[in-house]
């Protein structure tokens, strides 16, 4: 006979329904629910969620409490440090067991083993589960038992384990538990008031479970076909923009990966397979990203390659704001940055851009854009943007070349060949030709008045010549020894 006290699911970034291990085991223990949420902005120190994310994730709690209510076991919210209001919970509903899905944040790791045994210490049942990875980061590894360091060869073990397991449904109803006192979602205050500075998000977003697999859906009708060619057009919608869906985890890797895989039984069309597999290998990307922050924990605020704290950063206040408020001279880059403020969310391609800008033609340290893209993303994950800052920079594993610095006039004059992009990000030279519309600064006088552009006064001259800047980035690389490889 089933255990009848109550089992509390302690949800964190699983924010869902289906494919929740944590739920599902607490559903095959067969005693009631009692549904938990704790905002633990104190474990999190200065990596609790920044603006964007809050505002998405008061969205997406209220998507789940209104999908656990309808299942009969309502969300209950609370605030403060996690490893104390869970045996609190615990307490007030007379459960027996805890169980939750893994988080891999150094300081979740370390929170969450400490109340594992204090839980188990009172005789309390405490597990914890896999929800966020295709594979734990501790079980992917070199053929010496070492953890990867290279991308390539750990997307091939990844793949040589094969489908991970398939992802489970839940039930309509859930057995309820006892009804405890929940704060109040806007009492959070996890929207922005004054200003209201989220309006472009509002526009540009639906939060949740049910709007994460539409997306799913509609990337793969509509955007994995040539997803291989046009993914990098940040004027195409070619992405699958399922990133901040993924952070919050209103869906899991294993779903995308499974209905990826069905949608290709389905659709036999020549190429998509190679398509498919294209996009799939971002899940890789997403999960070496992961086994990094796992086996070196301080990646968000240390080089992984040593020899980058001698690196000659330029601390330059006025040049950051610039870049942090897309004025920066350069249209692509300002372009983006823009994007970025409006909706939460910027291309990846752009991302890699605007980030080689900042660490390689500015000097200014990778940490700096890692923090503000935290607080500005709403799909601000920490293994993805430590990992991806410090790719760039090359100051990571497996990282880019030093000499791989992106001409921002050139990416823009090849993966925006029309202007599309930057037209609408940078209203203020939308009326250039393609000629000029990544070059204002080279237009005559007379085509930036017949195109209503007053350089300087309207549009920000170039704050460094691209040149110049690659000559001098290129020579702080070679002191530290050539991106200390």
């Amino acid at each position: 006979m089933a255990d009848r006290a109550p089992t509390v699911v302690w949800f964190r970034k699983d924010l869902r329904l289906d494919d929740n291990p944590a739920l599902q085991a607490a559903i095959a223990r067969g005693a009631p629910i009692v549904s938990l949420f704790v905002l633990d902005d104190e474990t999190a120190g200065d990596w609790r969620p920044g603006g964007a994310s809050r505002w998405w994730l008061h969205h997406s709690l209220d998507a789940l409490s209104r999908c656990l209510a309808e299942r009969g076991a309502p969300l209950v919210l609370r605030r403060g440090h996690a490893d104390q209001i869970v045996p609190q919970v615990v307490a007030e509903c007379g459960a027996t067991a805890v169980y939750w899905n893994r988080c891999y944040e150094p300081f979740a790791i370390e929170r969450d083993r400490r109340l594992k045994a204090s839980l188990k210490d009172n005789g309390i049942e405490a597990q914890s589960f896999n929800a966020s990875l295709l594979h734990e980061p501790w079980t992917v590894e070199t053929k010496s038992g070492e953890p990867f360091k290279v991308f390539t060869p750990f997307w091939k073990a990844l793949r040589e384990r094969g489908d991970p397991p398939a992802p489970q449904t839940v039930p309509a109803r859930l057995a309820e538990g006892a009804a405890l006192p929940s704060d109040r979602l806007e009492s959070w205050a996890l929207l922005p008031t004054t200003p209201d500075w989220a309006g472009g998000l509002r526009e540009s977003w639906s939060v949740g479970e049910a709007a994460a697999r539409e997306r799913l859906s509609a990337f793969l009708e509509n955007g994995l076909a040539g997803y291989g060619d046009k993914r990098n057009r940040p004027d195409l919608p070619f992405t699958s923009r399922l990133s901040p869906h993924l952070a919050w985890g209103e869906i899991g890797p294993r779903q995308i990966w499974h209905w990826t895989m069905e949608y290709l039984r389905r659709d036999r069309t020549p190429g998509l397979e190679d398509e498919a597999w294209g996009f799939l290998r971002e899940l890789g990307w997403r999960e070496f990203s992961y086994h990094l922050l796992y086996h070196w924990p301080d990646l968000p605020e240390t080089a992984w390659k040593p020899a980058f704290g001698a690196f000659p950063w330029n601390e330059d206040e006025a040049a950051f704001h610039a870049w942090c408020q897309g004025k920066t001279g350069y249209p692509i880059v300002d372009a983006a940055m823009r994007e970025l403020y409006a909706t939460g969310w910027m291309h990846n391609r752009m991302r890699m851009v605007t980030a080689s800008f900042l660490i390689k033609d500015l000097l200014i340290p990778w940490q700096r854009g890692e923090a503000w893209f935290w607080d500005t993303l709403v799909d601000a994950d920490l293994a993805n943007n430590a990992a991806s800052w410090q790719w760039v920079a090359g100051s990571g594993a497996d990282a880019a070349p030093y000499f791989r610095i992106f001409n921002p006039v050139r990416q823009g004059e090849t993966f925006d060949p029309d202007g599309t992009y930057v037209r609408r990000w940078v209203p203020e030279l939308a009326g250039l030709s393609n000629s000029f519309i990544h070059r204002p600064w080279e237009a005559p006088d007379a085509v930036l008045s017949d195109a209503g552009v007053e350089l300087d006064s309207g549009y920000p001259w170039p704050l460094v010549d691209h040149k110049a800047a690659r000559d001098r980035a290129l020579a702080a690389y070679k002191a530290i020894g050539k991106g200390a490889a």
